[in-house]
């Protein structure tokens, strides 16, 4: 156990050698310190950086409390305002009523961040699995939540994370800090999962975008 401790603390000096970044963001943390879910920072190769919520980095996850006003209403994280796009608008919504309850409102799902956001949302697929709804809405227009092709919900996940970045100077910040390293994500993902999941890849485009204005 001990050799193997010590392998893992040398590749953490082998991280601080990769460029001018912080050597704690390739710390290794104990396997079984992980979540079920959790990709630790040390499973990163040369170049690579997780997206990890054990440090500053995590202020990048949709989880994060990066509170940001999008088209006039305030959300709490991109988690809540993605979330809150599963639940009924209003008392017309056809995802209202029919026997179906939900445990939150929109409005309640948009103040909120990290897991409180996605069990909201975990309840809100299983009623639309319910209904046999596979849409969600935005200010009245309804659009697939799940497509091969970057559509409406792509947008409009791009157009809050954007809105998180600047309204955030920190995130800002962390983003830049990250330089030409490839951001991964620090959970496991689901096969074939829509282009929106992959958050650090819209991560990677907002930063080249940052650094043309610069």
């Amino acid at each position: 156990m001990r050799i193997l401790w010590l392998m893992l603390v040398g590749a953490a000096l082998t991280a601080q050698q990769r460029g001018d970044y912080p050597a704690h963001w390739w710390t290794p943390v104990p396997a079984e310190s992980a979540a079920s879910w959790e990709i630790l920072p040390q499973a990163a190769r040369q170049g690579e950086v997780i997206l990890s919520k054990r440090n500053e980095l995590g202020i990048l996850s949709n989880f994060a409390a990066t509170p940001f006003v999008y088209r006039g209403k305030r959300y709490a994280s991109v988690e809540g305002f993605w979330q809150m796009m599963l639940y009924p608008e209003d008392a017309r919504d056809p995802r209202a009523g029919q026997g179906i309850v939900w445990p939150h409102t929109r409005e309640q799902v948009a103040a909120m961040t990290a897991f409180e956001a996605k069990d909201a949302g975990t309840a809100a697929e299983e009623n639309m699995r319910k209904l046999g709804v596979g849409w969600v809405s935005f200010e009245g227009k309804r659009f697939p939540y799940r497509e091969n092709k970057r559509g409406e919900h792509y947008r409009l996940i791009v157009e809050a994370m954007r809105a998180k970045l600047e309204q955030n100077p920190a995130v800002r910040r962390i983003l830049l800090a990250t330089g030409e390293l490839k951001l991964l994500a620090d959970h496991v993902e689901e096969q074939d999962a829509p282009a929106e999941w992959r958050y650090y890849r819209i991560w990677m485009e907002l930063r080249a975008e940052l650094r043309g204005k610069r």
